[in-house]
C-alpha cells in the first residue's frame, strides 16, 4: 500500500499555513512553536534547522527528540476522523499537530492545549 502523500510533503512547507492559522485568530508564531515543542520535543534551533532542511513529516517526527506522553490526551475528530482512533503512528502524530493547532486557534489557553492539570 502505498504511503499517504503527507508523509512525504516538506514540513517547512505546511508550518506558514500552521502559523498564519493562529495568527488569523490572535495567535502568535512563538505559541505555535511552544505546541511544536511540547508535542515533539524540538527546541528552537531543532525546529529551525528541520524548516531549513524541508525535512518531510515522516522523517520530522520520527527524528522528534521526545515525543511528549500526554499527547494521548488529545482526543477528538480532525478532517472528519477521531485521532484517538488512528492507528497509523505517523498519520497519529500528525493528526494531533492539526488537533492542537486547531485548539490554538479556536482561542483556547494555552495550559488546555497542552493538557495542564
Amino acid at each position: 500500500m502505498a504511503k499517504h502523500r503527507i508523509y512525504t510533503t516538506s514540513f517547512a512547507s505546511i508550518y506558514p499555513m500552521y502559523v498564519k492559522k493562529a495568527e488569523r485568530k490572535g495567535r502568535t508564531k512563538a505559541e505555535v512553536d511552544q505546541v511544536l515543542s511540547w508535542l515533539t520535543g524540538y527546541d528552537q534551533s531543532g525546529l529551525e534547522a528541520h524548516l531549513d532542511k524541508q525535512t518531510d513529516f515522516e522523517t520530522f517526527f520520527a527524528a522528534a527528540p521526545k515525543l511528549n506522553p500526554a499527547r494521548a490526551l488529545i482526543k477528538g475528530v480532525v478532517c472528519g476522523v477521531r485521532v484517538e482512533e488512528i492507528e497509523e503512528p505517523t498519520m497519529r502524530e500528525i493528526r494531533y499537530l492539526d488537533k492542537l493547532i486547531d485548539e490554538l486557534a479556536q482561542g483556547k489557553a494555552m495550559d488546555k492545549v497542552l493538557r495542564k492539570s
